[in-house]
């Protein structure tokens, strides 16, 4: 095996193609672990609570002018908060059909909302569904105990309210746009996976929590001690996915391991917590601020600042932004020991904002960087194993866990 891996560079400048706009500045509840409220960032408390229909304009307009620029035929939308339903889906709809309008009916945007779901009902979700946005559901399982961290700003419990959300979306698959959980390790992996499954989602995003090296990921109470604590959890949690039984329903598509599973087997990623393909996501605050994905809140203030707005500045001149253009290098933005690493293709160095270090920047492995291998490699066992021998089975070396 080369000390370093040779890597295929990315062409610099990708477009962007996910756009989350965010509705809302403020949310309805307090969760414990929440970067708006909890993080190091404190940018909320200058901005409008609520997007402004100027701003909603302006933004509608200068993403049209990219998706022209860039000959976009699809692109994404992702309405976030706060929380983005706090006066109903009325803005949330009102973004969307602005959107929509200024890019033109010969492209095609894919719309969501991402909610705690508290404030969802029948009648707001039939308004959405007629509209085409799809409604992303966030929880930390499927259960009252399992969501004791997601309370309001008086400490009460989020769970009544958003489990009547889970049920109305489970019986409303066409609107379902799946479920966002945070990765506590306290908690039992089988217990939280089956109990999202009986929520019925068809996608699930298992996400490892914002942290970095200097602000470190909770380690697991009341288990037992390990170097890959959250390896460990994921692969378990992998392996109820991978071995579903055939008297068993469907399981939804667990976006991680899809990724993971895609890229062992040469696929470019899709997401920015795996692989290397260049970030295309930007976010537009309530202000029309253009600013970097949220998750880098936690490094420090302001950090997802980049000075520009749609007020006066293009979506093209943001990917020129020095921290954008970062995220858009691929392995060059990645430190020397990752480079070097044979997982790099499939893990990519890990989420961007999980790189930093006080004082030095993101020049570092991802503080998960071992539970990302301990992952990889579980996952490109049992892909191995379940290959023809003389098939795509040669592009995972499993003897020597190493991905080639």
């Amino acid at each position: 095996m080369p000390a370093t891996v040779p890597l295929v560079p990315f062409a610099p400048r990708a477009p962007f193609r996910q756009f989350v706009l965010k509705v809302r500045g403020r949310c309805n509840l307090s969760c414990t672990y929440c970067c708006l409220y909890h993080g190091r960032d404190t940018g909320w408390r200058d901005r409008p609570a609520r997007v402004s229909e100027a701003t909603m304009a302006r933004t509608a307009q200068r993403v049209a002018e990219h998706a022209r620029a860039h000959d976009l035929r699809e692109l994404r939308i992702d309405l976030h908060g706060g929380e983005p339903l706090m006066a109903g889906p009325g803005e949330v709809l009102d973004y969307t059909a602005a959107i929509r309008e200024a890019v033109g009916r010969d492209r095609v945007v894919h719309a969501a909302v991402q909610t705690n779901g508290t404030l969802l009902t029948r009648s707001g979700l039939d308004r959405l569904t007629r509209a085409g946005i799809g409604v992303g559901l966030s929880l930390d399982g499927g259960t009252a105990a399992l969501n004791r961290n997601r309370v309001d700003h008086a400490g009460r419990p989020s769970w009544p309210a958003a489990s009547r959300a889970a049920r109305l979306l489970a019986d409303h698959p066409e609107a379902y746009a799946g479920l966002l959980c945070a990765v506590d390790v306290s908690a039992d992996p089988a217990e939280v996976y089956r109990s999202l499954l009986a929520l019925r989602p068809p996608r699930l995003d298992l996400l490892l929590p914002h942290a970095n090296w200097s602000s470190p990921p909770p380690r697991p109470e009341g288990r037992p001690r390990s170097a890959t604590p959250y390896g460990d959890w994921l692969a378990a949690v992998f392996d109820l996915w991978w071995n579903r039984g055939a008297d068993e329903p469907p399981h939804p598509r667990v976006r991680l391991f899809t990724e993971i599973v895609g890229l062992l087997l040469g696929v470019p990623s899709a997401t920015e917590s795996v692989g290397l393909s260049p970030t295309v996501a930007v976010v537009v605050e309530t202000d029309g601020s253009i600013a970097q994905i949220d998750s880098l809140k936690l490094a420090y203030d302001r950090a997802t600042v980049t000075g520009l707005d749609v007020h006066h500045h293009s979506f093209d001149e943001a990917l020129a932004h020095p921290g954008i253009a970062a995220r858009q290098r691929g392995a060059a933005a990645l430190a020397a020991v990752c480079r070097g690493c044979p997982v790099v293709r499939v893990c990519g160095g890990g989420n961007y904002a999980h790189r930093y270090r006080e004082g030095s920047g993101f020049t570092h492995p991802s503080v998960y960087c071992a539970d990302l291998e301990r992952l990889i490699r579980h996952i490109a066992a049992a892909l191995a194993s379940a290959l023809p021998r003389g098939t795509a089975r040669a592009t995972v070396n499993s003897a020597h866990g190493q991905v080639i």
